[in-house]
C-alpha cells in the first residue's frame, strides 16, 4: 500500500460540545442542518445521534399510526384467531407424536416394524374395488 502523504483527520467532540449543540437545537436557535454547518459537524446523523443521548427527543421524526376502530378489532381478531391455530397445530404435532410412538410400541410388542409393513397403495386399492356383484 502506498503512502499518499495524505492523513485523515478525526474530529473527536467534547461532552459538552455535544450538549452546547444539542441545547441549541432545542431552543431554536439552530435547525439540525443549519448547527451542522454553523459548528462544522461532518455527517448527516451524528447530531439525531447525540439528540437521542442528550436531548428531549422531541426533536426528531416519530411514527404515529392513526387507525379507524374496527381496524383495532379487527387486529385483536386475527391476533387471538392466530395464537388459537399455533396452539390447535402445536396438539396436533403432539398427537402425532403421540401416535408415532404408540405404533413404535406397539410394533415392537408384536415383533414386527409396523411403518415398514403399511402399505396405503393396498388400502386405496381397497376403497376402489367397484362392488357391482350382484348376487341371485
Amino acid at each position: 500500500m502506498e503512502d499518499t502523504g495524505k492523513s485523515r483527520i478525526i474530529y473527536r467532540y467534547s461532552q459538552a460540545f455535544k450538549m452546547k449543540v444539542v441545547s441549541d437545537i432545542e431552543s431554536g436557535k439552530y435547525t439540525i442542518e443549519g448547527a451542522r454547518k454553523v459548528y462544522g459537524i461532518g455527517g448527516q446523523g451524528i447530531i439525531q445521534k447525540w439528540i437521542r443521548k442528550f436531548g428531549k427527543l422531541d426533536l426528531l421524526n416519530k411514527i404515529v399510526r392513526i387507525e379507524m376502530k374496527d381496524e383495532l378489532s379487527r387486529i385483536k381478531q386475527l391476533e387471538q384467531e392466530k395464537h388459537q391455530l399455533e396452539s390447535a397445530l402445536a396438539q396436533a404435532h403432539i398427537k402425532i407424536l403421540t401416535y408415532e410412538s404408540l405404533i413404535e410400541v406397539a410394533g415392537k410388542n408384536l415383533g414386527m416394524d409396523l411403518k415398514k409393513n403399511f402399505d396405503p397403495k393396498q388400502s386405496s386399492q381397497r376403497k376402489s374395488k367397484p362392488k357391482n356383484k350382484k348376487r341371485d
